[in-house]
């Protein structure tokens, strides 16, 4: 619950693991959710973020799937696309600055368009960074930070254990505004 009202597209974000199997992302969801992605805002606009794209049965979504630790892989598996997001971390004109805040603020947008667009993107730490590295053959400039799973959300039963569905089901907990929004250090603002 919020201290104040938010627009509905933050409010309604979550990141589901229950993802409907049977359940494709258009093309076009694809391009809008990865066009939204595109134009989020970044240091100079240095525009760092990359996503390395498979759609569920496609050679590029096993590959992340592989990638992923075996707790996401046991629900990541329904969604209709995986996706790595990277970090351009040195172009032409040097190092980016911020790269990885950029990489943040697109994967945000891009969460944000699937609500909008009725899909869920759930986005992970759980995989293994080095092993997107080598799958990928990513040169060391460009740095895997998350990997995201996009899908038409389903019914929690489809985790099927009781103990995955109640976690599913539970209520999104947020700390207190009061200690985000703070005038000094532990003083909050509201």
């Amino acid at each position: 619950m919020t201290s104040t009202p938010i627009h509905e597209l933050i409010a309604d974000r979550w990141s589901p693991r229950a993802f409907d199997s049977t359940a494709e992302v258009t093309g076009e969801q694809l391009r809008a959710i990865l066009e939204a992605a595109r134009w989020a805002p970044s240091f100079g606009n240095t525009q760092p973020a990359r996503y390395l794209v498979g759609r569920r049965g496609e050679p590029t979504f096993d590959r992340i799937l592989a990638t992923l630790t075996e707790r996401n892989q046991s629900w990541a598996h329904r969604a209709g696309v995986l996706m790595i997001g990277v970090a351009v971390t040195r172009n032409a004109k040097g190092d980016v600055p911020l790269a990885e805040y950029g990489v943040g603020l697109a994967s945000e947008n891009l969460a944000l368009q699937a609500v909008a667009i009725g899909l869920a993107a759930h986005q992970m730490a759980g995989f293994d960074s080095d092993a997107a590295r080598r799958e990928f053959e990513l040169p060391a400039e460009v740095v895997p930070m998350i990997a995201i799973a996009v899908g038409v959300p389903a019914d929690p039963e489809v985790l099927g254990e009781p103990r995955k569905i109640e976690r599913e089901l539970a209520e999104r907990e947020r700390i207190p505004l009061a200690e985000v929004a703070l005038r000094e250090w532990e003083s909050p603002m509201f």
